[in-house]
C-alpha cells in the first residue's frame, strides 16, 4: 500500500469510546492514535472532560487530537457517515456471531477504505467499567476479541486501542503483493466490492427502527423479546450489506405494510 493510500486509509477509521469515564485514559487514547497515525476520535456520552487537565497531560503531544474529537450523545451519531463498524468485545455474547482477531479483521478493513473512494469506517470501545452491553453491540457488523490471558482478560481501555491502532498501522505498511488483484483481495473482507456501494451506518439504523416498529404492531414482536430478536434480524441484514437502494425496498415494503395496517383498521 503506497504511503500516500496508508494515510487515508488510516485516516478514514474512526476511533469511538462509548461513555469513557476517565480522563487519563481518553489522553491515553489521543496519544497512541497519534502514535500509530489515527486522527478521527469519538466520544459518545463522555462521562469526563477530555479538555481537562488530566487528559491534556496524557495525550501530551496529541493534544490535537482531543481538540478535534467530536462528542455525540448516541452511537448512531457516531457512525453516521460509516459503511462498516466493528465493535471489540472481551467474552462471547448472546447471539451468534464470530470473534475474529485484530490482526484478521482490521488489516481487511484498512484495505477496504484505502481502495473505497469516502468509505469511513468505526472501531467501538466500551465504557472502562464493563465493555460494550449486547444493545451496543448490535450497531456493528463485525466483533474482535484481543487474545489474553485467561487468567485475567480485562483490558485497560488504551491498550485496547493501542493495540487495534497497532494493527492497523502496521497493515498500512505492508505492500500488497504485486500480483494480488485488490478485487480480489476484498472478497473476503467486510467492504467487499458489493459492500463498499452498500448502505451507510445511519440509513440501517432507520431502517431497523422502522422494522421493530411495524413488527411490535404486527405482533410479531413483544416489548420483552424486542431486543434479543432484533439483535438476529441486525446481523442477519448486516450479512446481506445491502446497498441504499435495497434499504429503500425494503423501507417501501414496511411504509405499504403500515397503509394496510391502517386501511383495515377503518374498514
Amino acid at each position: 500500500m503506497s504511503q500516500e493510500l496508508s494515510q487515508a486509509a488510516l485516516a478514514s477509521v474512526r476511533i469511538v469510546l462509548v461513555a469513557p469515564a476517565g480522563p487519563l485514559n481518553v489522553g491515553s487514547v489521543a496519544r497512541v492514535m497519534k502514535n500509530f497515525g489515527l486522527t478521527q476520535l469519538v466520544l459518545v456520552d463522555s462521562q469526563c472532560d477530555p479538555l481537562g487537565e488530566e487528559a491534556l497531560q496524557m495525550a501530551v503531544h496529541a493534544d490535537d487530537v482531543l481538540r478535534a474529537a467530536r462528542r455525540v450523545e448516541t452511537i448512531p451519531e457516531a457512525l453516521a457517515g460509516c459503511q462498516w463498524a466493528i465493535a471489540t468485545t472481551a467474552r462471547q455474547r448472546g447471539f451468534d456471531a464470530p470473534l475474529e482477531l485484530p490482526e484478521t479483521a482490521l488489516p481487511a478493513l484498512l484495505l477496504a477504505s484505502s481502495t473505497a473512494a469516502s468509505s469511513h469506517a468505526a472501531i467501538l470501545f466500551g465504557p472502562e467499567d464493563r465493555g460494550l452491553s449486547n444493545q451496543e453491540l448490535t450497531y456493528a457488523q463485525q466483533f474482535i476479541k484481543i487474545p489474553t490471558d485467561a487468567g485475567y482478560s480485562a483490558l485497560n481501555l488504551a491498550q485496547a486501542v493501542a493495540i487495534c491502532c497497532y494493527e492497523l498501522h502496521r497493515a498500512s505498511l505492508t505492500p500488497s503483493p504485486p500480483q494480488q488483484n485488490p478485487q480480489k483481495a476484498l472478497l473476503n473482507s467486510p467492504l467487499s466490492a458489493k459492500q463498499t456501494e452498500s448502505a451507510d451506518l445511519k440509513e440501517l439504523e432507520g431502517y431497523y427502527q422502522h422494522l421493530e416498529s411495524v413488527l411490535l404492531k404486527v405482533g410479531y414482536l413483544y416489548p420483552h423479546t424486542a431486543p434479543s430478536r432484533m439483535r438476529k434480524l441486525r446481523l442477519l441484514l448486516h450479512r446481506a450489506a445491502p446497498s441504499s437502494r435495497e434499504v429503500a425496498l425494503l423501507r417501501g415494503i414496511l411504509r405499504q405494510m403500515e397503509w394496510a395496517l391502517s386501511d383495515s383498521k377503518k374498514g
